[in-house]
C-alpha cells in the first residue's frame, strides 16, 4: 500500500491523499491553487519557500502577476482564520518568499507502513545543529546523507531514502512517530556543535518500536581533519548496527571522497536547491556542483549532479537548445563514471541521459546497475521502474514503483513514483485504477504540466469525460499549446497498444 501522511496544525488537518483540508473534521473548501499552496508550504514547513519556488510548483513556471499570488495567499489565510496583518500562520518575508510558522505534526494512515517481515530496518535522520556552526553548517546535513548513501550498500540492511528522512528535522518528534511515518525498527539521530577548533559529533540508535535507546556514542576532532573524524563516525556506526543486529553478513564499498571540506560542503549545498525543479533553484545547484568541482576535480558525485541538472533543463524544456543540454547530461556523467564506476548516482544519471533519447534499453541497464550496486537507492528503483513502464514491462515496473514508494514515502519525486504506478495499470487496461493512481499524481506538490496530462488521459480511458475534461483544462491553463507529440516525447511509450489507446483518448481532449 502507498504511504497515505496527514499534516495537522492547530485545529487542521491537510489530508495528502485525499486532497482535502479539514477542520475539527469539516472538510473546507480551497480551490485547486490554494490547495497546492498550502500543501507546498506545510510540507515544507521547516524552511523558507522563495516565490519563485511558489511559482515554479504552483503555477508550474508560468508568468503570473503578483496580484495573482497575492490573491491565492489571501484566500489561504481567510480559510485559516489568518490574515496579511497577523499572519499566525503564513508569513510572507518581503523580498525573498514565505513561511508556514505553526508546528506542524505528520501522522501516516493506518496500516500504510507495512512490517519488513523481521527485516532490519533503518532510517538517518538529519542531524541536529547545536549554535553557530558558520561555514561547518552543511557538516549537520552532510554527515547523515554520507551514511545514508554507505548504509544502502549493506544488503540485509533497508535504509530509508534521504529525501523522506530528511523531511522529518524536528528533533522533539518522538521516536515512535518517526519510526510510524517511515516505516522503519530504528533510527539513527545525531547533533554537531562546534567548541573553538574543535568539532564534536554525537550519535545514538533508537528502537522506533519503544523509544529505547540502542547505542550511543560521541566523536570529536579537529577541524582541520574533519574528514577523518567523518570516517570514524561511520565506522563505528557500522560496528554497532553489525554488533546490535547479528547473523547477517555485510558487504560494504567505500565511497569516493572530496578530500577538502569546503568541496565537501558545496556538493551538499548544491543537494538541496537540486530536488526543488525550478529554474532559479538548478541555477543555484548548478554553480554550487562547478565551485566543488574547482576544489576537487576528481569529485564524482558532482559531475553525477550536474548530469541530473542538464536532464532536468532538458526534460522540463526550460532551454529551446535541447541537443546542447542532452549532450552535457551525457558528458557529466561520462566524467563522473571514469572516476567512480561503482557510485550508484553516477550510474543513475549516465541512465536517465538516455531517456531524453528514447533509448530505453541503454537506459535500463545502466539503471539496473545502479539498483544492482545500490539495492535501496529510492529514486533509481524508481527511474528504473519509469523505464520498465514505458517499455512494456508493466508488471515489473509496478513492483520497483511500489519499492520506491515504500524506501522513500516521502519523497520529492513521489509524484512521479505515483504517475509510474498510473502508467502501469494503463498497460494492463485497469483504467480506473490508472485513473484514480493519476489523480493522486496531479495533486501532489512539484507534479509537473505532463503529470495532469497523464490524469486526463488515464480518466478519458476509464469513461470518466467530465474529470478528464477538467484536468485537460487545468494542463491548458499551466501551458497552452501543449500537444500529443510534447506528451510522446517525454514519455515514448514502446507498446503501440497503449499509444493507440492514449492517442485516441489525448486526441477526443483535443491534444
Amino acid at each position: 500500500m502507498a504511504h497515505a501522511l496527514v499534516y495537522r496544525f492547530e485545529a487542521f488537518e491537510l489530508d495528502a491523499a485525499k486532497g482535502e483540508l479539514r477542520r475539527e473534521g469539516a472538510p473546507q473548501p480551497l480551490e485547486p491553487q490554494v490547495f497546492a499552496l498550502l500543501h507546498l508550504l506545510v510540507a515544507n514547513a521547516d524552511r523558507l519557500v522563495s516565490r519563485a519556488e511558489v511559482l515554479e510548483q504552483v503555477w508550474e513556471g508560468r508568468a503570473v502577476s503578483d496580484s495573482a499570488v497575492d490573491s491565492r495567499l489571501k484566500a489561504l489565510r481567510r480559510a485559516l482564520g489568518d490574515d496579511g496583518q497577523a499572519q499566525r500562520l503564513v508569513r510572507t518575508v518581503h523580498g525573498r518568499g514565505f513561511r508556514f510558522a505553526a508546528p506542524v505534526l505528520l501522522e501516516a494512515t493506518e496500516g500504510s507502513a507495512p512490517e519488513l517481515g523481521g527485516r532490519p530496518s533503518l532510517a538517518v535522520l538529519p542531524f541536529q545543529a547545536l549554535g553557530d556552526l558558520g561555514p561547518y553548517a552543511a557538516v549537520a546535513d552532510a554527515l547523515p546523507h554520507d551514511l545514508i548513501a554507505e548504509l544502502a550498500r549493506l544488503r540485509w540492511l533497508f535504509v530509508t531514502a534521504r529525501g523522506s528522512a530528511f523531511r522529518l528535522r524536528d528533533p522533539a518528534l518522538d521516536p515512535a512517530t518517526a519510526g510510524r511515518l517511515l516505516g522503519v525498527s530504528y533510527l539513527l539521530r545525531g547533533a554537531v556543535e562546534l567548541s573553538g577548533s574543535r568539532l564534536a559529533v554525537s550519535a545514538s540508535l533508537l528502537d522506533a518500536r519503544d523509544g529505547g535507546l540502542v547505542w550511543a556514542d560521541r566523536f570529536t576532532g579537529n577541524l582541520a581533519d574533519v574528514h577523518g573524524l567523518r570516517e570514524e563516525l561511520r565506522g563505528r556506526i557500522l560496528v554497532a548496527l553489525e554488533l546490535r543486529i547479528p547473523d547477517h553478513e555485510v558487504a560494504k564499498a567505500r565511497l569516493t571522497s572530496p578530500g577538502d571540506l569546503d568541496a565537501w560542503a558545496a556538493y551538499h549545498r548544491g543537494l538541496d536547491h537540486m530536488y526543488r525543479f525550478n529554474r532559479e533553484d538548478n541555477a543555484a545547484a548548478r554553480a554550487l556542483f562547478a565551485r566543488a568541482l574547482e576544489l576537487e576535480p576528481g569529485f564524482a558525485r558532482a559531475h553525477a549532479g550536474l548530469s541530473f541538472l542538464h536532464f532536468q533543463t532538458a526534460f522540463m524544456r526550460h532551454t529551446d537548445d535541447l541537443a546542447a543540454e542532452i549532450r552535457a547530461a551525457r558528458s557529466c556523467a561520462e566524467r563522473g563514471f571514469e572516476r567512480d564506476p561503482l557510485d550508484p548516482f553516477v550510474n543513475f544519471a549516465y541512465g536517465r541521459s538516455y531517456w531524453l533519447e528514447g533509448d530505453l534499453d541503454t537506459s535500463l541497464q545502466w539503471l539496473e546497475r545502479a539498483t544492482d550496486l545500490s539495492p535501496h537507492y529510492a529514486q533509481g528503483i524508481y527511474a528504473r521502474a519509469w523505464t520498465e513502464a514505458m517499455a512494456a514491462r508493466p508488471e515489473a515496473g509496478r513492483a520497483h514503483a511500489d519499492l520506491a514508494m515504500r524506501l522513500s514515502p516521502l519523497d520529492p519525486l513521489h509524484y512521479a513514483m505515483l504517475g509510474t504506478r498510473a502508467f502501469t495499470h494503463m498497460a494492463l487496461g485497469e483504467d480506473e485504477e490508472a485513473a484514480r493512481w493519476a489523480a493522486r499524481a496531479a495533486r501532489s506538490p512539484g507534479a509537473h504540466v505532463l503529470i495532469p496530462l497523464i490524469a486526463a488521459a488515464a480518466h478519458g480511458l476509464a469513461g470518466q469525460g467530465d474529470e478528464a475534461s477538467g484536468w485537460a483544462a487545468r494542463v491548458r491553463a499551466q501551458r497552452a499549446g501543449l500537444t500529443q507529440a510534447d506528451f510522446f516525447r517525454s514519455f515514448p511509450l514502446r507498446d503501440p497498444g497503449l499509444r493507440g489507446r492514449l492517442t485516441e483518448a489525448l486526441g477526443r481532449l483535443g491534444f
